[in-house]
């Protein structure tokens, strides 16, 4: 009688449960999606936003989780998108990410709006121009003259 090695039971252990968590967030995040479209108050959009949320959940269903997916790593992909913005930008966008800020909106309104309010120093008013030296006072341009051999214009 053959028998499977005790680590391929192991792994096939792992990947079943990996499956079923896979499935019991699939089905959570359906149901909020599906509870935030209810909320709706027009027709139109609680139609579309229902079935916005059941091709969601299709999808989601035979997706498995990606190997090395933890809050720690999607957290440090969020700081390296961050990373070719101008440094004042750059800091606003870590702080962001690290939850900083406020969020309004709604998946069903069509998108959630991060907002972070900071303070920026007044630029300080410029000097006026100085007062021009005293001195003698500039001569009127002569008027101008046509060029000799042009032709006049009349």
């Amino acid at each position: 009688m053959n028998t499977l090695p005790a680590p391929m039971i192991r792994c096939a252990l792992v990947a079943a449960s990996a499956w079923c968590a896979v499935g019991a967030w699939v089905q959570t995040t359906y149901e909020k999606d599906r509870a935030a479209c209810l909320r709706s108050d027009s027709q139109h959009e609680r139609s579309s936003c229902l079935r916005e949320a059941a091709a969601v959940r299709a999808q989601g269903k035979g997706r498995m989780p990606m190997a090395g997916d933890t809050a720690e790593s999607r957290m440090h992909n969020a700081v390296k998108r961050c990373a070719d913005l101008a440094p004042d930008n750059k800091a606003i966008c870590e702080r962001m990410v690290h939850g900083e800020g406020t969020a309004s909106g709604s998946v069903a309104g069509g998108g959630i709006l991060h907002e972070l309010v900071t303070s920026v120093p007044a630029v300080p008013p410029t000097q006026p121009m100085p007062p021009a030296p005293p001195g003698p006072s500039p001569q009127p341009m002569p008027p101008l003259q046509p060029t000799p051999g042009a032709p006049m214009a009349r």
